[in-house]
């Protein structure tokens, strides 16, 4: 039930960048923060009171870049780059029903919930295409642990393996066949799927969960697949999020194709503006920051995706330098493990350390708290709604118990936030003006049930995927060693945390 009027007593407000944090007290009208005001201020009286003594409260964290699809194979994988994940997708996200696809994005959007996160921009995957039916459960599952979330189905018309300049011709010829009896849709059929989807969505009155588009990677998408989704996009109003330069791998197979990076292929292409965001984006340049600063375009930072699957280290300071706006992401629990922005958070500063002992080009705590609220905000095309707790913004908040062990002591509360909290404190967590979670617990989500239910499908899946299993291990000697063969060529710049030299790293 949403009240007309709710006040929280008590709390103190974090804002990034406070050392203190500052007793307020919180006017809200419906859905929305109405008033910040002094302890005690006068308010309607017909107001529905919150206590929040003894909590630190925060506007939701905004995961800007996972993979909802990915909940189901948490933890599958140890010693994987980016292009051995590619290589165990069937196998890993294969043989899906509604059901579990609805299951999936279920478990991450309560663990997002449960650790501090109200809103986030799921690239979520169907093989071999989208479905309205598909999508549909993903939008029920949002809508049941009450949280907000753009859905931006992932596309391409091209697999991995044929993306890969060479590897095809690399395979023996029986894996091979194999793997080309694995093409995906043709450009057409995607697109007029995907077309049908955008009017079926824009067409819904649904504020809390909305759509985008996913090329998934620019390499994997001939120009007549990216130019069709650009125009979907710009017909229904719809952003667009791909996976920009995120390995060495990817930098290279763009510069071979197109003779010019990703970045500058698809602002020839129109697709780059306020309404684009980049994945990763570790191996851009400085060309390739200054049109995304110029188009108002974003980039999201995933640092234990990057660090897990050896992918490198943005330049994170390069990136705020150019005023590109900048979020922070968990990317999905297949290249992360976990959806904890919390984590990421801590992540983001400390990776940004490891480029240097020069500590006035490292990342502040106050940039990293922003990145994650307002930045991540921006790209999900919500930066007038949320991302802050202030007068016009919806309530989506999150309460700290300040009994926490991460809070004991707190001399500086947004270094707290950033460098000490890991999601224990989550007490209570609002969306909209109503609660989601209480007492640390979820209000629309049976966790035993939930549990159960993930057992079963995993138990199901690894069964009905054995001969995708089987494949992936008979291809994963041949792409990990010809992945870093080409990664071993030369490039412009340089993201990794070490220096190679003729393969060895030093």
């Amino acid at each position: 039930m949403l009240h007309q009027y709710t006040v929280i007593r008590g709390g103190k407000i974090i804002e990034p960048g406070m050392v203190d944090a500052v007793a307020t007290d919180i006017l809200i009208k419906g859905s929305t923060i109405h008033t910040l005001g002094s302890p005690g201020f006068t308010v309607p009286e017909s107001s529905r009171v919150i206590n929040a003594k003894g909590m630190l409260m925060h506007a939701g964290l905004i995961n800007g870049h996972t993979h909802g699809h990915g909940n189901l194979a948490k933890a599958m994988g140890d010693r994987w780059t980016l292009e051995l994940l590619l290589t165990a997708g069937p196998w890993i996200s294969g043989s899906r029903t509604d059901e579990d696809k609805y299951l999936t994005t279920l478990i991450g959007a309560s663990e997002m919930l449960l650790k501090g996160c109200t809103a986030c921009y799921d690239l979520t995957y169907e093989i071999p295409v989208p479905s309205v039916s598909g999508l549909e459960a993903v939008r029920a599952a949002y809508n049941k642990a009450g949280m907000k979330a753009l859905v931006a189905p992932m596309v391409a018309d091209m697999s991995f393996f044929e993306a890969i300049p060479g590897l095809l011709d690399a395979l023996p010829a029986a894996l091979r066949s194999q793997v080309e009896k694995a093409r995906l849709a043709p450009v057409a059929q995607t697109l007029s799927v995907l077309r049908e989807i955008a009017r079926q969505w824009t067409d819904r009155d649904d504020a809390k969960v909305r759509l985008a588009l996913a090329p998934t990677i620019p390499h994997h998408c001939t120009d007549e697949f990216l130019t069709g989704c650009r125009d979907i996009a710009k017909d229904y109003g719809l952003g667009l999020h791909s996976h920009v330069s995120e390995s060495k791998i990817q930098a290279i197979a763009g510069m071979r194709k197109y003779g010019t990076t990703l970045t500058t292929h698809l602002d020839k292409l129109g697709l780059i503006g306020p309404d684009f965001t980049v994945a990763h984006g570790v191996w851009l340049d400085d060309r390739d920051m200054k049109i995304l600063a110029d188009k108002g375009a974003s980039i999201i930072h995933n640092p234990a995706s990057n660090m897990r699957l050896g992918s490198g280290i943005l330049n994170i300071r390069q990136v705020l330098d150019y005023g590109v706006n900048l979020g922070i992401g968990t990317d999905g629990a297949t290249s992360s493990d976990n959806q904890n922005m919390y984590e990421a958070m801590r992540l983001s500063s400390f990776l940004s350390k490891v480029r240097g002992p020069d500590w006035q080009n490292w990342i502040t705590t106050k940039e990293v708290m922003n990145a994650a609220t307002v930045g991540s905000a921006r790209a999900i095309g919500l930066g007038n709604d949320i991302g802050r707790i202030a007068p016009g913004f919806k309530a989506d908040i999150v309460f700290l118990d300040t009994n926490s062990i991460n809070l004991i002591p707190v001399n500086n509360v947004t270094n707290s936030l950033v460098h000490s909290e890991d999601g224990r404190s989550v007490s209570a967590v609002m969306v909209d003006g109503e609660m989601v979670v209480e007492h640390g617990r979820l209000i629309h989500v049976d966790m035993d049930e939930l549990r159960y239910q993930a057992e079963n499908a995993v138990l199901r899946l690894q069964k009905a995927n054995s001969e995708m299993r089987e494949l992936f291990y008979r291809l994963e000697p041949i792409v990990g060693s010809f992945c870093p063969g080409l990664a071993a060529e030369p490039f412009h710049v340089h993201r990794y945390g070490s220096c190679q030299c003729q393969g060895h790293y030093h």
